[in-house]
């Protein structure tokens, strides 16, 4: 399990954990390392919201953190699959966009709305208040891991690459440890704080399924671009969800 982890972590993030090809093996046959690297993920890109600063500086230190964390590896994602659904023809056609090396309009576009959607939810979460704030960010990454990891094992492999490689490797059932190690992020929540959170872990995984729906209609499978893509997206949506029900209830 810690091979699988360090994979994962070495994979997802840009943390000096070190990899090779045993932990890389390691994580493909593992999906509940997806989520265990959220709680990484999580605790780093929270750490900001401890700090005695006006929230756009905390809004700001977030965004930081979480991207001098994970890098921008799945934000190309985000972008490639933005210039596939830019594209008026065949799967064919997707698959040459989703693959070109340059960002065209529906890339750049799509980046761009995320950038502020997420600079958005952070303002939003910072306004909940510190132990809010740390709550609603730790679950969003996990939800948006759970997702990954969902599409992981239930998605159907795309063209060829790294990303790829990790879909379809194992079955349906190696989702109940995922669960399992996702639940705790909202159970062991105040009673106040349960509904929000809930709302927030089950965001992600939605995202997932429909990013992954689109991705085997528009150009036959899953591919690490639809990773990267589901993950950002993920993160998003469960912020401004977890927000929201806050917020109301």
């Amino acid at each position: 399990m810690l091979t699988a982890v360090r994979g994962a972590l070495a994979f997802l993030t840009r943390l000096p954990v070190g990899g090779g090809e045993r932990a890389w093996n390691a994580f493909r046959r593992t999906p509940v390392a997806f989520v265990v690297a959220g709680y990484v993920v999580g605790v780093l890109a929270a750490l900001p919201h401890t700090l005695p600063v006006p929230v756009p500086t905390v809004v700001t230190c977030y965004l930081a953190t979480l991207y001098l964390v994970t890098g921008i590896t799945h934000v190309d994602g985000l972008a490639d699959l933005g210039d596939a659904a830019a594209v008026h023809g065949t799967a064919v056609d997707r698959r040459e966009a989703l693959e070109d090396p340059g960002v065209g309009v529906g890339g750049a576009l799509a980046v761009g709305v995320a950038l502020v959607a997420l600079t958005l939810a952070g303002l939003g979460v910072a306004g909940a208040g510190p132990r809010a704030a740390i709550r609603l960010v730790l679950a969003a990454e996990v939800s948006a891991k759970t997702g990954m990891a969902g599409l992981a094992a239930l998605g159907t492999p795309g063209h060829e690459g790294l990303g790829s490689a990790v879909v379809g490797e194992v079955g349906p059932a190696s989702l109940l440890p995922v669960v399992a190690a996702a639940l705790p992020v909202a159970l062991a929540a105040p009673t106040g704080a349960a509904p929000a959170l809930a709302v927030t872990l089950l965001t992600g995984p939605a995202v997932a399924v429909l990013v992954g729906r689109w991705a085997t209609r528009a150009f036959g499978g899953v591919t690490g671009d639809t990773l990267g893509a589901a993950n950002e997206l993920g993160r998003i949506a469960a912020l401004h969800a977890g927000v929201v029900t806050w917020t109301l209830w």
